[in-house]
């Protein structure tokens, strides 16, 4: 995952000024035998439980009018530059990330926010509520973007290579805790109650087996990809963000739809959706066992100690600034 660098106004400037030549690149939506060409670019593996949903459920779903073609790995555009591409008129859907979106709209920086969603049904509902509508629409309006459903990626816990019991951020006082190097993400870090260090996820293994860091966040099916288990003692069930992801839609294209299409593609969003979600819910359930197996610690500790004290420190911060009044209470009330 990474942050766009361009500001909202560089960035909308930037798709204004070469979207007049858009039609020459790309024609929207393309036509083949009858159909419209949907491409959706990610970097993304073909295996990944969100791709593999988009392309068992959503392409058979909408197969009657549109030919779905997922390009993974970033093969067709780099990442972090799909809603650009969408924007421009160049590529028809994607799989954004709230980080990204809040590069561009400050306010979707409400959603990186440890302890905002408590879980991925509340996530759903989240996205679904009518105060989510005009931060949906000013997407549409001002990027050209639809989102179209949320994607559940999993908890973040904590992960340890110490005995030490996690209980508050109070027990987090001077563990060092591998965190990705942006300012939102070392934010989140310190909110927790550590001491956040910067550090590439290529080199955490080797952090946590020679002691560099104390410990790192991942969601488990991360932790059991890359066998954080084997230089680690513990896993604190945290769940201190629970991660998501958009489909992102071209809202040209949707525009172009009849009606009838536009609800069959809504529906097959949102059961992809589903479907992704289900499973990445029952892997995890799967992994608590899989790392007591291997020797590790796995508890929870004191959630409400810990929302209470991370949304404050978002409360009392810059971040906040830009939300929309109101909101968190709102949020935490569904």
């Amino acid at each position: 995952m990474m942050d766009l660098s361009l500001t909202r106004r560089k960035f909308l400037s930037t798709v204004a000024a070469v979207s007049a030549g858009a039609a020459v690149l790309c024609t929207i939506p393309a036509l083949a035998a009858d159909k419209i060409t949907l491409r959706m670019s990610t970097p993304a593996t073909e295996t990944d439980s969100r791709t593999v949903a988009l392309s068992t459920i959503f392409a058979p779903a909408i197969a009657e009018f549109a030919e779905y073609q997922p390009h993974y790995n970033a093969s067709l555009f780099k990442q972090g530059t799909e809603l650009e591409a969408i924007a421009r008129g160049n590529l028809e859907m994607a799989i954004t990330s709230a980080q990204e979106l809040a590069a561009i709209f400050p306010e979707f920086s409400i959603f990186t926010a440890g302890y905002l969603h408590k879980d991925a049904e509340h996530q759903k509902k989240v996205f679904a509520a009518e105060f989510m509508q005009p931060l949906k629409q000013k997407v549409e309006d001002e990027l050209g973007v639809k989102l179209l459903s949320v994607m559940y990626l999993g908890r973040r816990q904590l992960n340890l290579r110490t005995d030490k019991e996690i209980k508050t951020p109070a027990d987090l006082a001077g563990v060092k805790l591998r965190m990705p190097g942006s300012e939102a993400w070392q934010f989140l870090g310190k909110a927790l109650g550590a001491s956040p260090v910067p550090m590439a996820f290529t080199e955490v293994y080797t952090g946590l087996q020679t002691g560099a860091i104390d410990a790192q966040d991942n969601p488990l099916p991360t932790n059991r990809d890359v066998k954080f288990y084997e230089v680690t003692k513990q896993i604190v069930l945290t769940s201190h963000l629970v991660d998501l992801n958009y489909i992102a839609f071209s809202k040209k294209v949707w525009d172009s739809l009849t009606a009838e299409q536009q609800a069959a593609v809504q529906k097959a969003a949102d059961e992809a959706a589903e479907s992704g979600r289900q499973k990445q819910l029952a892997l995890e359930a799967e992994l608590e066992q899989f790392f007591k197996d291997q020797g590790l610690k796995v508890y929870t500790p004191d959630i409400e100690a810990f929302r209470t004290h991370v949304q404050k420190q978002y409360l009392e911060s810059d971040f906040s600034k830009s939300w929309p009044e109101g909101m968190v209470d709102q949020i935490n009330a569904l």
